[in-house]
C-alpha cells in the first residue's frame, strides 16, 4: 500500500453515508428532530410519551468472527458479535435518555455453506444471555424472538443485527439540539476493562471494521478466505496489513484477532447513574 487516500471508500464503505442521507432527507424527522435517535409519536397515542424504534448490528465484524472461528475453532467468538448488535442499539437509545423497558428482536442472515447450525445456536443463546445481563444493569430488556434466514445468494458468511423498541416520557428526552457553547464535554473511554466486563477491551467498537480488518491482517487471508471480501475490490486493498489473527500483543492478554473482536462497550451502567442524578443538566449525549 503506497496511497492511503480514500481507502475506506475504495473498500466500498461510506463513512459519511451521503447516499443514505440523500435518500431520507425528505422523510419526517420525528418529534425531536435534534435528538441522537429518531423519536416518533407514542405507540399508544399518549401525548406525554413518545416511542423509539432502532435497528443496528455488528456489520462486517461478523466476517472477522467467522475467520477467527475457522482459525481457532473458538465458537464462542460469536458471542461478542451478538453483544455488538445489541449494544449498538441500546447505547444509541440511551443517548436520548431512553432507559427501557427494551423489546429486542434479533435478525440473522447466514450462508449455510460456511456457517453451521452450531454457530446459530451460540448466537441465539447469547442474545438471551446478554439480554439478561443488560437487565441486571437496571435496563429491563425482553428478547422477543427474531428471524434467522438462510440467504446464501445474498450473504457470504453471516450478518448479525438487532432491532430494539421502547417508549419514554417526552419530558425525559435528552435533545442534542440543546448542546451549546461553553457546555462541559465529558468523554468516556472505550478501552481497558470496566468493572462489568470479563476481559480487557481494545475499544475498537463496531464501526470501521472493514478498514481495520484489511489494514491490520496480512495478505495470506486473501487466499485463505475468499468468502470474506468483495471480489470487485482491487486485490492490493484487501488484507494489506502485517499481522495474523493469533499473533500475541504486548502488554495485554489478547491476540490480534481478539483485540479486533473486542465487543462494543456498553456505557449503560454508567449512564444510568448519570441520568439519575443529572438528567436535567445534560444537553446531549453523543
Amino acid at each position: 500500500m503506497t496511497d492511503d487516500r480514500g481507502i475506506y471508500s475504495q473498500l466500498g464503505v461510506s463513512s459519511r453515508k451521503k447516499e443514505v442521507h440523500e435518500a431520507i432527507k425528505s422523510l419526517d424527522k420525528g418529534v425531536f428532530p435534534g435528538a441522537f435517535c429518531k423519536i416518533v409519536k407514542d405507540v399508544e397515542n399518549r401525548s406525554s410519551h413518545c416511542s423509539v424504534f432502532h435497528s443496528d448490528g455488528a456489520g462486517t465484524k461478523s466476517s472477522l468472527a467467522y475467520m477467527y472461528f475457522k482459525e481457532t475453532n473458538d465458537i464462542n467468538v460469536f458471542r461478542g458479535i451478538v453483544r455488538d448488535a445489541i449494544v449498538m442499539n441500546i447505547d444509541d437509545m440511551l443517548c436520548v435518555g431512553a432507559t427501557g423497558q427494551y423489546f429486542i428482536s434479533n435478525n440473522i442472515g447466514r450462508n449455510s455453506k460456511f456457517i453451521p447450525g452450531e454457530v446459530i445456536s451460540v448466537i441465539i443463546d447469547e442474545y438471551d444471555k446478554f439480554c439478561e445481563k443488560i437487565t441486571s444493569f437496571g435496563l429491563n430488556t425482553i428478547l422477543c424472538g427474531g428471524e434467522t434466514a438462510d440467504v446464501g445468494d445474498l450473504v457470504k458468511t453471516i450478518l448479525v443485527d438487532a432491532s430494539v423498541f421502547t417508549t419514554m416520557r417526552r419530558d425525559l428526552v435528552i435533545d442534542a439540539k440543546n448542546i451549546s457553547k461553553n457546555d462541559v464535554i465529558v468523554g468516556l473511554a472505550s478501552f481497558g476493562q470496566a468493572s462489568y466486563e470479563e476481559e480487557y477491551n481494545s475499544g475498537i467498537g463496531s464501526n470501521g471494521l472493514t478498514l481495520a480488518r484489511h489494514g491490520v491482517l496480512n495478505h495470506d487471508y486473501f487466499y485463505k478466505y475468499p468468502e470474506c471480501y468483495d471480489h470487485n475490490i482491487d486485490e492490493e486493498l484487501l488484507f494489506f496489513g502485517n499481522h495474523s489473527l493469533t499473533e500475541s500483543l504486548k502488554g495485554i492478554n489478547l491476540n490480534v484477532g481478539k483485540a479486533l473482536l473486542s465487543p462494543t462497550r456498553t456505557y449503560a451502567p454508567i449512564l444510568l447513574e448519570v441520568l439519575k442524578e443529572y438528567r436535567g443538566s445534560i444537553h446531549g449525549i453523543i
